[in-house]
């Protein structure tokens, strides 16, 4: 009986902690909307991406107001955010940091380091794949490992750390394609498509009058840490997790896919499972919900997988894309 009790008693601490997280996400996710305008799937894919502690690839044409997002998102959940432009011409140091030589009054030398940009809790990476493969890895390995090394000492990211980057889907002269490796570690990649009519109305309005709308903070680093705590405690049905297995193993060569799966040359592997389960619980509790759905992972499918995939020479030919095929896999689980 006392095992059955401290069981409900964690369950209650669960749903009274979610409840209260609840509001403040809700919160911080109004705010930002106050902000940036017609792009709420974007907000939410987002917030979804931060909450369950990943990093999100945003890819849009400028002038989407990518970098409005990342910056908005900085005061309204409270997190030192800081801005990286990558250019071809762009050094590790120049992301990480370096170490100087120091001469004291006395006449004695030491090596001090310099933190570079990426010591920030939310950090953009604007037009990512415009740096070198040497600096585009610099950044993905502190990404992975939450941590740096120069000259032998380990330099520790702040907590929570999450990377904003963002490409461009058409000029891609002189740029550096982010390989397949790199790619996987990004929890999502986020469409960030041209507003609605009336959404642009709004815009035109909003931002060319005397008085701009400026965000307003509605939590805090230490808030945001409890909520990706929280997010890991949700509870998850069987039928959500079969869910995220059929589809994931679904979007791999091989039979499981059916027709699909003749179609991909290479798919995700146990990382895009893992995202996926930790996303869906980030919506559930973004929408005030204790458990995920099957609608989540239906929904999150494609901003998951979409970057982890690759269909055969036969398949583009045939005009095939990555979304159609993963439209045609969700219908395998509803």
């Amino acid at each position: 009986m006392a095992g059955a009790d401290s069981v409900e008693k964690l369950e209650d601490v669960i749903v009274r902690s979610a409840e209260q997280v609840a509001g403040q996400i809700k919160a911080a996710k109004e705010a930002v909307s106050t902000v940036i305008f017609g792009q709420e799937q974007v907000i939410e894919n987002t917030l979804v991406t931060i909450l369950s502690g990943g990093h999100a690839l945003l890819i849009g044409v400028p002038g989407l107001a990518k970098t409005k997002l990342v910056e908005t998102l900085g005061v309204t959940l409270g997190l030192d955010a800081k801005r990286i432009q990558f250019t071809p011409d762009l050094m590790p140091s120049d992301i990480l940091g370096a170490e100087v030589l120091d001469e004291s009054s006395a006449g004695k030398r030491s090596f001090r380091f310099i933190a570079g940009p990426v010591f920030a809790q939310l950090v953009m990476a604007d037009e990512i794949n415009r740096a070198s493969p040497r600096t585009q890895s610099a950044l993905l390995q502190a990404m992975q490992e939450q941590h740096i090394t120069i000259a032998g000492a380990r330099h520790d990211l702040p907590k929570p750390f999450h990377v904003l980057a963002t490409q461009n889907p058409l000029e891609q002269e002189g740029t550096y394609p982010l390989p397949e490796a790199q790619l996987d570690r990004f929890l999502m990649e986020i469409d960030v498509d041209y507003p609605d009519r009336d959404a642009e109305r709004r815009i035109l309005f909003e931002t060319t009058g005397a008085e701009e709308a400026a965000a307003k903070p509605s939590m805090d680093a230490e808030t945001l840490l409890t909520a990706q705590r929280l997010v890991r405690r949700l509870p998850v049905g069987d039928s959500v997790v079969e869910a995220i297995l059929t589809l994931v193993r679904a979007a791999r060569p091989g039979t499981e896919g059916g027709e699909a799966g003749k179609l991909i040359a290479w798919g995700p592997g146990p990382r895009a499972s893992q995202a996926l389960m930790l996303a869906v619980r980030a919506r559930a509790l973004l929408d005030g919900r204790l458990a995920p759905s099957i609608d989540d992972v239906l929904d999150l499918a494609e901003p998951v997988l979409k970057h982890r995939m690759a269909l055969t020479f036969s398949a583009r030919a045939e005009g095939r894309t990555i979304p159609d095929v993963i439209k045609q896999l969700k219908t395998r689980i509803g």
